[in-house]
């Protein structure tokens, strides 16, 4: 187990169940909340197999999942209902294209993911910080839902560093398509578990994917129309996309795919760092002795300035607030695969064709990986080292983890830094939020809090 500090008042969690739901109870759960389909058994076990009306396994042992994500990669691909869930919006992206299609598009776009690239956007994320700054200063006394704001703040970051300087998009249209697809498209459905085919139209989804039509076909419009202006100066993410080539085949993006991948960013981007900087928050209101202590450091290294990506490096505490949000509320709670070849794994038998799941929202609970394991410390990040790679998934891990890891964290560090140095929040008795994932881990409900404006200095500083 790893060392951790003394146990602390628990946060919100998943009431997850121990019996067996019955099908219909399942695929409801499936809907409304994939987090449901993860048995209580998930946080202790190291393999778990279940059946709804096809088996599955449940994979915890890092081991194990080790082999699935690096070891036997090209044996386990993403699984059929992940690309029936997410394929209609994203197409072929990297994040659903397998084997030689994903490999040549994931070495074209490293550069623009690279650390130099990603220290260069950070301005970007500077700016949308302070615009939240404004934007919860001017709520006044009034209670602010976080994570409404969360959204607002990381969509104005991916959309300048994907559209800057881009005037006939309607960024509004594009973010409200894509919520749109995420809160209902999203769900999974009976024909997504049965296999299918996409182009069967599911309940609840023809409504979305007709809007999110309309802005693939604005998206085409705005890379057609930078291909004719020209990159910016510093270029941005889609500049860098437009440049990027296979350096392998020398192959280029299309257009469709430049759109498709960059759909993905714009998802990837901003919905999954909203939510995690939501239930950072939400986690300050929870601890306010560690806001306290977070508070002190950032106003420390910032001197009233808003953080950059310079910054970083003075802000370990907040990057640990970061990784342990990340533990406890892990924006892609449930990561799918396909077997495609009978293998076995924690001495279970794998059939070619069963779905093999990690649960990582009960990766990062369980009970023989983590000491205390529901409880908010984020000093258990004190020695990187001694936390197993694979028991810690927030972004995938093996050639597939996630590429804009880094800028992710980045943005959250700086976004979380600046406000903290600026409020003090509180949370809204009675408004606690309910973890929910239907594609991403979202604080159902709110993130509701009153902002109190602090001065440099109000608080003492603690450890760091």
């Amino acid at each position: 187990m790893l060392p951790s500090g003394l146990p602390s008042r628990v946060p919100v969690s998943v009431p997850l169940i121990d019996t067996d739901p019955g099908l219909v109870r399942s695929l409801s759960n499936l809907r409304d909340n994939v987090l449901l389909a993860i048995p209580a058994q998930a946080l202790h076990s190291p393999v778990y197999t279940g059946r709804t009306l096809m088996r599955w396994h449940m994979i915890m042992d890092p081991v194990a999942i080790k082999r699935v994500l690096l070891d036997r990669l090209e044996d386990y691909p993403k699984s059929g209902v992940t690309k029936a869930v997410l394929g209609p919006a994203i197409g072929s992206s990297m994040f659903v294209a397998e084997g030689a299609e994903w490999r040549w598009q994931r070495r074209a776009a490293a550069p623009a993911f690279s650390h130099r690239a990603v220290t260069a956007l950070g301005p970007v994320m500077s700016r949308a910080a302070q615009a939240a700054c404004d934007r919860i200063a001017a709520a006044g006394p009034r209670a602010v839902d976080l994570g409404a704001e969360m959204i607002t703040t990381t969509f104005d970051v991916i959309a300048d560093v994907t559209f800057s300087g881009d005037d006939q998009l309607d960024r509004a249209a594009i973010h409200d398509a894509i919520d749109g697809y995420i809160t209902q498209a999203g769900r999974i459905s009976l024909l997504d578990i049965l296999g299918v085919p996409a182009w069967v139209p599911r309940p609840g989804r023809t409504d979305a994917l007709q809007q999110l039509q309309i802005t693939k076909t604005a998206a085409d419009a705005a890379i057609d129309r930078r291909q004719a202006r020209g990159a910016s100066d510093p270029p941005d993410l889609l500049d860098l996309l437009l440049a990027a080539q296979d350096p392998k085949s020398g192959r280029r993006m299309t257009t469709p795919e430049l759109r498709d991948n960059l759909l993905t960013f714009i998802v990837a981007g901003h919905e999954t760092t909203a939510q995690t900087l939501a239930w950072a928050l939400y986690l300050m209101g929870h601890d306010p002795a560690a806001q306290d202590r977070a508070r002190a450091e950032a106003q420390a290294a910032l001197q009233g300035r808003v953080a950059g990506a310079a910054d970083l490096a003075a802000l370990p505490y907040i990057r640990r607030i970061i990784d342990e949000t990340l533990r406890l509320y892990p924006a892609g709670g449930l990561l799918s695969r396909t077997a495609l070849a009978d293998d076995t794994l924690c001495g279970t038998q794998i059939r070619r064709g069963e779905t093999v799941m990690i649960p990582v929202y009960a990766l990062g609970r369980h009970r023989t990986l983590w000491e205390n394991p529901d409880a908010f410390e984020p000093d258990r990040f004190l020695d990187r080292k001694a936390i197993d790679r694979y028991a810690y998934l927030p972004f995938g891990d093996g050639p597939r983890v996630c590429i804009g890891a880094a800028f992710a964290l980045q943005e959250a560090v700086i976004i979380l830094a600046t406000l903290l140095s600026r409020f003090r929040f509180t949370a809204v008795k009675g408004r606690t939020p309910e973890p929910r994932m239907i594609i991403t881990l979202r604080a159902h409900g709110g993130v509701w809090m009153t902002a109190e404006p602090v001065r440099s200095g109000s608080v003492q500083s603690g450890p760091v």
